[in-house]
């Protein structure tokens, strides 16, 4: 499973440019504290960076 990233809401879009917005709903993110798996990709890793200060990646043990 090390080719799967999980990323969790954490913070609200709201108050922040369109695009953002639009790249936490292509992660999948429909609200706070949803977590979604993703493929670990470099076009998702590079959506997780533009969105870092919005989303939390987890570890195995963070639940």
């Amino acid at each position: 499973m090390a080719n799967i990233v999980r990323v969790k809401l954490v913070k609200s879009p709201i108050g922040y440019s369109k695009d953002q917005k639009d790249t936490v709903r292509s992660l999948g993110l429909r609200r706070l504290q949803h977590v979604v798996e993703l493929p670990d990709s470099p076009s998702v890793r590079g959506m997780i960076f533009k969105v870092k200060h919005l989303v939390q990646v987890l570890d195995d043990e963070t639940a």
